[in-house]
């Protein structure tokens, strides 16, 4: 007599399976943040005023680099919101209990976060085409690589959130490796003030590497053959890599029936 296995054991096999459903679950919960939402662009605000009262002639650069900075700091979110939900609601098990695939849940999760977050980013894309006076291949480009930032930014942050067993350590670190990383290199300033010996570990690190690009682009910043090459070849492949180990880390960390 054949007997069905428990139900419990089944586990989903269809790649990337509820990404829609996520995406839409979040998006009504990342609706609901309206501080958070209201408070997501104060950080790009200072900077570009700060920008504009030193210098402003570098008020285009300063706004190509705060719509990157915001697509990277959607990370944060991501990191946040996962680590949120697995540490104090421990409601991760239970979405993933049903027809959800690991890796739909983290997508699904990040995507809704882009989707609510990306109305702001808009704005600021639209003021630096205006502004920069950007051709429309270079606002496809900012479009493009600020798209490789997020996927970047998201994948980094959904990792992360696996590390973390209390949240109360989560906002310090997450805020300081974001800020850091999303600040401190050249991404509201021109590549050429940055320390010559380390451009080329700016152009390995996604959110200024892209910045690079687009500065190259608007003449703010001057890329040799092999820099424009590093730049290139570092945001896609390492984007690639941390976006597939994400997809892996997902079945990794999930909880087993």
């Amino acid at each position: 007599m054949r007997t069905d296995p428990p139900a419990d054991n089944i586990r989903p096999t269809r790649p990337f399976g509820g990404t829609l459903a996520f995406l839409w679950t979040e998006m009504l919960v990342q609706a609901h943040e309206s501080l958070a939402m209201a408070t997501s662009m104060v950080t790009q605000t200072v900077l570009i005023l700060f920008v504009y009262i030193l210098n402003p002639g570098l008020i285009g650069v300063a706004l190509i680099g705060a719509v990157l900075f915001s697509a990277f700091t959607l990370g944060q979110r991501v990191l946040n919101e996962a680590a949120y939900i697995r540490i104090d609601h421990k409601a991760n098990d239970l979405y993933l209990a049903g027809p959800m695939s690991p890796e739909g849940y983290f997508l699904g999760m990040a995507a809704g976060i882009l989707v609510v977050y990306v109305a702001p980013i808009a704005l600021l894309g639209g003021l630096a085409v205006v502004v920069g006076h950007l051709s429309l291949s270079t606002s496809l480009e900012l479009l493009g690589l600020s798209g490789l930032v997020w996927l970047f930014a998201a994948s980094i942050g959904y990792i992360f959130s696996t590390f973390f067993r209390d949240n109360r350590a989560i906002w310090a670190y997450a805020s300081l490796f974001f800020n850091v990383f999303g600040v401190l290199p050249p991404v509201f300033y021109p590549l050429g003030f940055f320390p010559e010996p380390l451009r080329p570990v700016a152009l390995l690190m996604p959110p200024s590497a892209a910045a690079a690009l687009l500065q190259s682009r608007i003449g703010e910043a001057t890329l040799s053959m092999g820099q424009t090459e590093l730049a290139l070849f570092g945001l896609i492949t390492e984007t690639a890599l941390v976006f597939l180990l994400a997809i892996f880390w997902a079945r990794r960390t999930v909880r087993g029936p």
